[in-house]
């Protein structure tokens, strides 16, 4: 797995490349941690190149939520390839997360 952050305006987006299994979640955990610790509490998952998502992957995509919420923030995710998407609505995450499906929209969103 890849991570690839930018900023756009008050927003950090992080994509996301390759599998998001047990053995890459946390590095994205850790990211997400590093991002939010500096201050920057309004994240994009950028998940288009994504091609895989296992269980361990959606717990530290929650565990970034939750911790983007406790300071006030919101983490969104944007560009779910089809197969991806299916595990999140599987799960029952897409009730409890924002995804859209365009990048531009969820900036839009998340600014």
């Amino acid at each position: 797995m890849r991570l690839e952050e930018e900023t756009a305006g008050s927003v950090t987006v992080v994509g996301i490349a390759g599998r998001l299994d047990g053995f890459s979640a946390p590095d994205l955990e850790s990211r997400v941690k590093e991002i939010i610790e500096r201050g920057d509490v309004q994240l994009v998952l950028d998940c288009e190149k994504m091609e895989y998502i296992s269980s361990a992957g959606l717990r530290a995509v929650i565990v970034g939520a939750k911790s983007c919420q406790q300071r006030n923030g919101k983490l969104t995710l944007c560009s779910l390839q089809p197969e991806c998407k299916s595990v999140f609505e599987i799960s029952g995450f897409m009730q409890i997360l924002d995804c859209y499906d365009t990048r531009d929209s969820a900036l839009a969103a998340a600014s």
